[in-house]
């Protein structure tokens, strides 16, 4: 099992940026895939970037794509959401997650390891 915390949320005009972080704990943490998820008010969590064990893969969903780097520091445990032009839609709790393998990366289903979520807020 890995234990993730999430951190960096917060409130943002529209057009600024944010930076996530998702620290792991616990058994060979660095080999996980890390990924990033959210769930605006009323809707479905969603995906929005993963990232390969080794950061050499990246996935994104269309709508940060340009947006959104994901990326991920395995010497600190730690993977990262580096959000830019931020939108009012981009409003929700961010998740981050893990898993051993990078296959079925934007189903929530397949991953074992979340984290608590961190709120962000994008005025217009």
């Amino acid at each position: 099992q890995v234990q993730l915390v999430e951190s960096g949320g917060g409130l943002v005009q529209a057009g600024g940026s944010l930076r996530l972080s998702c620290a792991a704990s616990g058994r060979t943490s660095s080999m996980y895939v890390f990924a990033w998820f959210r769930q605006a008010p009323g809707k479905e969590r969603e995906f929005v970037a993963a990232i390969s064990w080794s950061g050499t893969s990246t996935y994104y969903t269309d709508s940060v794509k340009g947006r959104f780097t994901v990326s991920r520091d395995n010497a600190k445990n730690t993977g990262y959401l580096q959000m830019n032009s931020l939108k009012p839609e981009d409003t929700a709790v961010y998740y981050c997650a893990a898993k051993p393998t990078i296959s079925a990366y934007s189903r929530e289903i397949s991953y074992d390891n979340w984290g608590q979520g961190t709120r962000v807020t994008v005025s217009s």
